[in-house]
């Protein structure tokens, strides 16, 4: 009996860790996937099948130059969004490159 209670009290403790990367993932935000496209000098992700304004891109922790070298790249960005405005703001924190090209099925 002694056992069941020292397992018992272990498996409690085991699942504490399990719920706090669900706390983190939370924190980290959404993810955006779409085209990268510049517009009167902003950087903005555009739907890759109609090229219609999705968000604004802010770079969060790198320089917001970085974009440009996905420029007509579908590509997946995480962060958080900032809906005040006409367009929703996108704070990026990492973006990854899904296809050198925008399009429908690309």
């Amino acid at each position: 009996m002694l056992v069941v209670l020292t397992l018992s009290g272990y498996a409690g403790r085991a699942q504490e860790p399990k719920q706090q990367p669900k706390t983190e993932s939370k924190e980290k935000g959404t993810a955006l996937t779409g085209c990268v496209d510049e517009q009167q000098g902003r950087y903005i992700l555009v739907d890759d099948r109609n090229l219609s304004p999705i968000a604004n891109l802010e770079a969060d922790g790198f320089p917001t130059e970085s974009f440009a070298k996905h420029l007509g790249h579908k590509v997946t960005v995480r962060g958080t969004t900032n809906s005040t405005g006409a367009r929703p703001t996108f704070k990026v924190r990492s973006i990854e490159t899904v296809s050198d090209v925008c399009g429908p099925n690309k």
